[in-house]
């Protein structure tokens, strides 16, 4: 989308209508730097407006002045994707960040939230009532972008993912419409967000239902020594091959040179975690995840009774504001042998001390799911394999991201090439990855996209392009 400079009169136009806050490149007041600042320490853009919106009322009026001056857009809820699109260079970030506002029906079992919060947020309103729809694995996270992108997370084999609990969803088009979106109302729409990412406007707020979690459940994290990595991978496929469906489980194979955790002797040594836990009573997640503790002699057991909010939080430490990340993903067709030695080849030759490698249970409610009934890819996936660059200093920057790409394509052999699109890399593969991870239900994706933004105004996502013809004539129904 071509860039010029936006003249001050239709920037003093669009100030007097919005009323939230509206930061300039260059302004004075010091609140530039902090707005254009997002998780990843890699990302480093300088819109020229970011719209820091109170509510719909600003959405609206944001993606009618994006549209009508032709500005490139990026949509911030959480910032913490991985591939920084919350943030553009010179065009317009239209904020949701704070939209933070989460209401619980506990009788329904419902939650309405809006999509600048964040599953910090969305837990801290639900345990209050003992329920929970599944988020993600790091509680700074954002809905918005986990869920419209699918969202894998804690709960997942017993509930699914974050967008298999979703009754509705309410955005903002392209061409400034507000709709919303569930089973009885454009439909077609919302099994394009259940899955298919921001593609299709900008989402202000998403109903959620809730189950019956907490507050306490039993959690699984054992660390043993990097020499058992294969015997324990092997130990872990066959454990989740007839696990209950309550449970959930990763695996994070690296260095994790955490002091206060190991002994000494290990901080600095290969190691292997078993992270999750039992979506029911606390007596019966023990007794199940037992087994997982007692494959060899453990390096740490830190496992037991846990507060869901603090398994919720567990991992926010590890991944904190600023530092850099470049991460990709695959669906991996099972646990072979020769993918387990790949996988510990991988873990150890890592550049980065807090890099890892983890292999993701799936199934389960997971894979209950038709595609006819959400656009999410990757259902068929017993497992999924995420490479975590983590480092922090810019000089390593080649060597952590080569070392990913390095690896995705050694691991090629054992899956399909499809990807989870919360853990994209920088998106760098553009329409082929897109084409390749949806599969046949991709052309349908395009019709919607051709649809609600044939221009393509919302491209600073897991990007769905219209078709050429759409594009020519910007057709759409809600044009």
């Amino acid at each position: 989308m071509a860039q010029h400079v936006i003249p001050a009169k239709q920037i003093e136009r669009f100030e007097a209508e919005f009323h939230g806050d509206l930061i300039r490149a260059g302004s004075e007041d010091g609140d530039y730097d902090d707005a254009r600042s997002v998780w990843n320490g890699m990302i480093d853009k300088r819109p020229t407006l970011i719209a820091r919106c109170r509510g719909v009322g600003d959405v609206i009026s944001a993606v009618d002045f994006a549209r009508e001056n032709d500005l490139l857009v990026a949509v911030r809820g959480g910032g913490h994707n991985v591939a920084g699109t919350a943030v553009c260079d010179d065009g317009l970030v239209i904020d949701l960040s704070k939209m933070r506002g989460v209401w619980i029906d506990p009788d329904a079992r419902t939650a309405w939230v809006q999509a600048g919060a964040t599953w910090a947020d969305v837990d801290h309103e639900t345990q209050t009532f003992g329920l929970a729809t599944p988020g993600g694995a790091v509680s700074e996270t954002g809905v918005a972008g986990l869920t419209l992108g699918g969202g894998i997370g804690h709960l997942r084999c017993k509930y699914g993912l974050s967008c298999d609990n979703l009754a509705s969803v309410t955005l903002v088009t392209a061409d400034g419409e507000y709709l919303t979106a569930s089973e009885d109302e454009n439909p077609d729409l919302f099994w394009g967000l259940r899955g298919g990412g921001g593609n299709f406007g900008v989402v202000t707020g998403f109903e959620f239902d809730l189950h019956p979690v907490g507050p306490e459940v039993a959690i699984c994290l054992v660390f043993y020594s990097g020499d058992r990595m294969s015997e324990v991978l092997d130990a872990y496929r066959d454990y989740v091959a007839d696990a209950p469906l309550e449970v959930s489980l990763l695996t994070l194979s690296g260095v994790i040179p955490d002091e206060e955790l190991f002994p000494a002797d290990t901080v600095d040594e290969q190691k292997i975690a078993i992270a999750g836990c039992y979506a029911g009573s606390v007596a019966d997640g023990e007794r199940a995840l037992a087994p997982l503790r007692e494959i060899a002699e453990p390096i740490a057991d830190f496992s037991g009774p846990m507060p869901y909010v603090e398994l919720q939080r567990l991992f926010d430490e590890d991944y904190p504001d600023g530092m850099r990340y470049y991460w990709k993903s695959l669906y991996l067709d099972g646990l072979s042998a020769s993918a387990i030695d790949r996988i510990v080849y991988w873990s150890d030759v890592a550049p980065s001390p807090l890099s890892t490698v983890d292999v993701w249970q799936l199934g389960g409610a997971i894979a209950r799911v038709s595609v006819e009934d959400s656009a999410f890819a990757g259902r068929h996936a017993p497992f999924l394999l995420g490479v975590e660059a983590n480092w922090e200093r810019p000089e390593d920057d080649d060597a952590n991201v080569r070392w990913v790409r390095d690896c995705l394509d050694d691991m090629r052999q054992f899956s399909d090439g499809s990807v989870y699109l919360n853990f994209p890399g920088f998106l760098e593969e553009g329409d082929d990855m897109m084409r390749t991870t949806f599969g046949p239900t991709y052309e349908r994706l395009v019709a919607l996209k051709d649809e609600y933004d044939p221009t393509n105004l919302f491209s600073l996502n897991q990007n769905i392009t219209p078709s050429e013809s759409a594009r020519a004539d910007g057709r759409g129904c809600h044009e």
